[in-house]
């Protein structure tokens, strides 16, 4: 194992660097808990919901020959109007 402080070579169960003096120990990992999980997603689905909400009024605001698809009926015979 190798010390983070002084890149002293220790053995595997050392528990303070022989060089420096330094705790070993490696802290603990964070893993983020089930409220985590939720915050995050609940802040995803909220900034989805806003974004399809202002896309909508927005393109509602575009001018009319540009709301409405028109496909000629020559091309798309096949289409029921």
């Amino acid at each position: 194992m190798k010390c983070q402080n002084c890149s002293q070579e220790n053995k595997l169960n050392a528990k303070a660097c022989k060089k420096c003096g330094r705790d070993l120990a490696v802290p603990p990992s964070w893993f983020p808990d089930w409220r985590w999980h939720a915050r995050t997603l609940g802040i995803i689905y909220a900034c989805l919901v806003v974004f399809y909400f202002v896309t909508t009024f927005a393109l509602r605001q575009l001018p009319k020959p540009y709301h409405i698809r028109d496909i000629p009926e020559d091309l798309t015979p096949w289409l029921k109007r």
